[in-house]
């Protein structure tokens, strides 16, 4: 199976992880298995290496990719459940953990999967396919004022009203069924003078239709939550995010993590109890490097956060 996917700020998340040989590691994002593979090479035959996905094609894929490593368990799930996934194997505690938050090449580039907007397809976006509800429901069954909110709040789209108001004029009249049905909508609702610079006209609205479909932002917070706990001592959990969203969470909840004393400014000493569980270890966000990005430019919006359990 061919599961194209170039990995981002690959060396980064290695040296990031500090990887000791005889550890145990998860990937709660495999997607083409490029970090997984770098982290299944450091380890030594104790060592022991867990990789998540909720694609089941990145699941076959990475089954081919990683068979000639030992101590190889991969699981066809969400990382939201990553404490569930633990306690299934019989592990305590893991040292280090890996999330990258964007969408796959394969996923982007293989056009009945949806999610392209540079690719006429089935509105899908689903990265589980196991899972009933998809892109066709978001835009064919939520009001407008939903429709309006999730475009504007997760794709962060100025033009988000009348966008809504054009995908539920258009779908009074027929069901919208593909992603170029969706993308002229999208380019009728937004003016001609707006479109003539930045990116494409419907990438914050497909943005914010998959983020929808895929709940990502609405596990993120209590995922990370979960994976400290699951974290033994000096364990490092890895995240790249890939727009502003995302991070804002990320970096938010790492802090609450580091300094979660909730106590008023004006107390000499902290009274409520709360222990810090966390060291960042990057106070900002390690970026992808020049070269990089002309290999590979869906790594330009990529930021890598590291936290470090105590």
């Amino acid at each position: 199976m061919n599961f194209h996917h170039i990995s981002v700020l690959l060396n980064e998340c290695i040296d990031g992880l500090q990887i000791k040989k005889d550890g145990i590691y998860v990937d709660g994002t495999m997607g083409g298995a490029g970090h997984s593979e770098a982290i299944c090479k450091r380890l030594s035959e104790k060592g022991r290496f867990i990789g998540i996905d909720q694609d089941i094609n990145a699941i076959k894929a990475s089954e081919i990719k990683l068979n000639k490593y030992k101590n190889v368990v991969l699981v066809h799930d969400n990382f939201s459940n990553i404490k569930t996934i633990l306690k299934k194997l019989e592990v305590d505690f893991i040292d280090g953990m890996l999330l990258d938050l964007g969408v796959s090449s394969h996923q982007l580039d293989k056009p009945d999967r949806g999610f392209s907007y540079m690719q006429n397809a089935p509105l899908d976006m689903r990265m589980n396919q196991d899972q009933s509800f998809s892109a066709k429901d978001v835009v064919n069954n939520y009001s407008k004022n939903r429709l309006e909110e999730i475009i504007k709040n997760y794709g962060e789209e100025r033009w988000a009203k009348r966008i809504a108001e054009f995908i539920v004029k258009e779908r009074s009249k027929k069901t919208i069924e593909t992603t170029y049905e969706l993308v002229d909508i999208i380019k009728k609702a937004i003016p001609l003078g707006a479109r003539r610079d930045g990116p494409h006209p419907a990438k914050r609205t497909f943005q914010a239709i998959r983020i929808e479909v895929n709940g990502e932002l609405e596990i993120l917070k209590q995922s990370i939550l979960d994976i400290v706990d699951s974290l033994a001592s000096k364990g490092r959990l890895c995240i790249i995010t890939f727009h502003s969203l995302e991070d804002r969470i990320v970096k938010q909840t790492f802090k609450q993590l580091e300094n979660p004393c909730t106590c008023p400014p004006e107390f000499p000493v902290c009274v409520c109890g709360k222990k810090r569980k966390v060291k960042i270890i990057t106070r900002k966000p390690i970026l992808p490097k020049k070269t990089e990005i002309e290999i590979n430019p869906r790594a330009r919006s990529a930021k890598l956060r590291i936290i470090e359990k105590l």
